[in-house]
Parts: C-alpha cells; structure tokens; sequence
C-alpha cells in the first residue's frame, strides 16, 4: 500500500513538472489526455457498476473540456472555427451529464469517440509545417 501511495506522489510530481515546463500547445495536448483519461475511468466505472467512482471521472472530465478547452475558445466565439468547437465541446458535456443520470456507458463512449477526433486533428495541426497553422 506505501508502495503505490510513493507511485502515486511521483506520478503526480511527474505530472506537475511536465505542465510547468509546458508550451501552450503541450498543454492543451495535456488537457486532451486528462480527459481522454477521465472518460475512459467513468466508462469503467460504469462498466463495472461502481457508481461511486463514476462521479468524480465524469466531473473531471466535464471540467477540463468546460473550463480547460471550451473557456479559451469563448474569446474566439466569432471564427466559425472556434463555434463549432464550443458547440460540440456544449454536446459533449450534455452527454456526460446523460450518462452521469443515467449510468449510460454509451453516452460518456460517445463523448469519448468526438474528443479522440478533436485530439487527433489537434495533434496533426501541430505538425503543419510554421506558418500554415490554423486561426485559432
């Protein structure tokens, strides 16, 4: 039990370290990860019926895609661009919130499947050679 609760702290260490040495785009890579990461813990969680666990998955990952990548869009809200990504990031949320209802696995895999899309196309755009980035 030690053992893992020193993984634990090392690993969270790990994690703090790795944000504050991090560009904007490393950060916005490691606000897709978190929740990537949330979601999949809820739709374990409820998986497995621990509705216990489910909740604070959900609201973790709810909060970094409301406050961690819809928030910075919201000065964008004008590009066409940045206003789908709002409304999708507002379905996604919707749907957490269904599923943390409802218990519904296909709800929180849904919202899985959208940011696994939105993550890869982040993650191409960062390879565009300099000068060719998008907008945003």
């Amino acid at each position: 039990m030690k053992s893992m609760t020193g993984a634990n702290a090392y690993a969270t260490i790990s994690v703090e370290s790795a944000v504050l040495s991090a560009s904007q785009s490393q950060l916005t890579t490691l606000l897709f990860e978190g929740a990537l990461n949330a979601l999949a813990q809820a739709r374990l969680y409820i998986d497995d019926g621990n509705i216990k666990g489910k909740g604070p998955a959900l609201s973790r990952a709810m909060n970094i895609i409301e406050n961690g990548l819809k928030g910075p869009l919201l000065e964008w809200r004008e590009d066409p661009l940045a206003a789908q990504l709002i409304s999708l990031y507002d379905y996604m949320v919707f749907r957490l919130l269904q599923a943390s209802l409802h218990n519904d696995a296909a709800a929180v895999s849904e919202a899985e499947r959208l940011l696994k899309d939105i993550t890869s196309g982040w993650k191409q755009s960062l390879q565009l050679p300099s000068g060719q980035e998008g907008s945003l």
